[in-house]
């Protein structure tokens, strides 16, 4: 599988512009036209015991499974043909989780019908805010 930013591929870390530790995505379904809005750290951070004779845990940085990933929730993860596409990259954790916000509130995520987002931060929930 393939991530889109525009028309371009990214296929690989080298495609990714330098600094960036994540970005904001975008995972269609074209057959139901439901869609996930998300955020993906490009490297996942470990603590291993210190090594011998030292006191000091240390940090290992390796890069996550990005390339592969298909999103935190369930029903999408079931998804067999799928468009994935790059909204926007971030520079730190902080501006990930901004820009995640501010996708999902300026979407209406949870008063839209086709979306699988179910909540934004764990506080407002979709059925909160869905007309019945």
């Amino acid at each position: 599988m393939t991530w889109f930013l525009e028309d371009k591929k990214i296929e690989s870390i080298q495609d990714v512009p330098e600094g960036a530790i994540g970005f904001i995505y975008l995972i269609t379904n074209p057959e139901s036209e439901k869609y996930y809005i998300g955020k993906k750290s490009l490297y996942s951070t470990r603590k291993l015991p210190p090594l011998k004779g030292m006191k000091r845990k240390r940090t290992v940085t390796t890069e996550s499974d990005w390339l592969k990933y298909m999103s935190s929730n369930r029903d999408v993860k079931k998804w067999k043909d799928v468009e994935r596409y790059i909204l926007e990259f971030a520079y730190t954790k902080k501006e990930l989780t901004y820009l995640e916000n501010k996708a999902l509130y300026c979407l209406g995520v949870l008063e839209d019908e086709k979306s699988m987002n179910e909540n934004i931060s764990g506080k407002f929930f979709k059925d909160e805010f869905t007309k019945k």
